[in-house]
């Protein structure tokens, strides 16, 4: 896809390049029974003040976070007329809590995700102790407005420990009509004391019919692709973020490349992994090293979900966590120390074939 300019917003690090913010989408697909869960604890008076919403990346929890917020704030008594009417938790674009949400000017809302660094020109690699503290210093004062403070957390893996146990802090004695609403793309990676302050919400993947019908909602220039969209939808899982990898045709080539690569697992073609170290090395290789890290990560979702469904004991499945969090940490620290890509791709392999191996074993 296009590069930014040099006179353009800085990227948002909790946005897919290309399409709209979650925060600008009113439209939600496929999650009708978790939203009807959300509407119903705020319509009963007793809404949970954390919520964690799960479910593989890329399946819109961001966007029903946001439109949960949205609603809040147009709505900010839970025995009003209008929410008992409420048949979802929809408000008008023209509602002046939307267009607050759109532009970010409301003071009792914030947003913890990872930010970006104007020394390096790229997101720092996680959220940091200062981004968490600045983030929910809104909590520590009466509510601007008399209603709601929300916080959104996109997403919880990028949460480093401090920050973490900061989240923590504000969650064990938050001050009345507060509400945390944490993205997570693995729920099992947060903190015990934050999944225990917290209901759970776990969205299902979307079918392929739902992921073409988000994909054309988002605008140009993924909604002129026509047949491809529908391709892309079948191979993506459940999730609009790896249609949309599918989409482009430099990363849809890539994660071929990779998926191959996998496929043959435990076995390693050395060959072949030289060459895609070779080709995410450089500064200017940076998209290409995040589609390979993504495509890795999808593999290792799907050996657990698949392992999963077929009844495996969770002892099997350990490996493949394991060796989750080994390779984020790799990843995470390659980032931040600006490392050689190409030995990071070496040693992911060898790990990857090591946890096969001792998940059949």
């Amino acid at each position: 896809m296009k590069k930014r300019s040099a006179d353009e917003a800085v990227p948002e690090s909790d946005c897919v390049e290309d399409a709209p913010h979650p925060r600008h989408n009113h439209l939600l697909i496929g999650h009708d029974v978790a939203e009807r869960q959300l509407l119903e604890a705020y319509r009963s008076g007793r809404l949970p003040q954390a919520w964690i919403i799960g479910g593989l990346e890329g399946i819109g929890k961001a966007t029903l976070a946001w439109r949960m917020a949205r609603f809040l704030f147009a709505n900010p008594l839970h025995d009003s007329a209008a929410v008992a009417r409420a048949h979802d938790l929809s408000v008008s674009p023209d509602h002046p809590a939307a267009h607050r949400i759109d532009s970010m000017s409301l003071g009792d809302l914030s947003l913890l995700r990872r930010e970006w660094n104007e020394k390096t020109k790229k997101h720092f690699t996680e959220i940091r102790m200062d981004d968490v503290r600045h983030a929910l210093e809104m909590f520590h004062h009466a509510a601007g407005e008399g209603g709601w403070r929300i916080c959104i957390v996109d997403c919880a893996e990028d949460l480093n420990r401090s920050g973490a146990n900061a989240l923590l802090k504000v969650m064990e004695e938050p001050p009345p009509r507060s509400l945390f609403l944490i993205v997570s793309h693995r729920p099992a990676r947060i903190l015990p004391t934050i999944r225990s302050r917290s209901r759970m919400l776990q969205l299902e993947p979307l079918s392929a019919d739902q992921v073409s019908q988000v994909v054309r909602t988002l605008g140009e220039p993924w909604s002129s692709l026509g047949p491809d969209i529908d391709a892309a939808a079948q191979r993506a899982g459940g999730s609009v973020r790896q249609a949309l990898r599918y989409l482009d045709k430099d990363r849809f080539e890539l994660a071929e490349s990779v998926e191959g690569l996998l496929s043959h697992l435990p076995k390693v073609d050395w060959h072949g992994v030289h060459r895609l170290g070779d080709r995410i090395a450089g500064s200017a290789a940076v998209d290409d090293f995040d589609s390979v890290i993504g495509a890795l990560f999808d593999w290792l979702d799907a050996q657990v979900h698949l392992g999963a469904q077929a009844g495996e004991a969770p002892g099997r499945l350990a490996p493949y966590a394991e060796v989750w969090e080994k390779v984020a940490d790799a990843v995470r620290e390659a980032e931040a120390l600006n490392l050689d890509k190409r030995p990071l791709v070496l040693s992911i392999f060898a790990d990857l074939a090591a946890a096969v191996r001792a998940a059949r074993s």
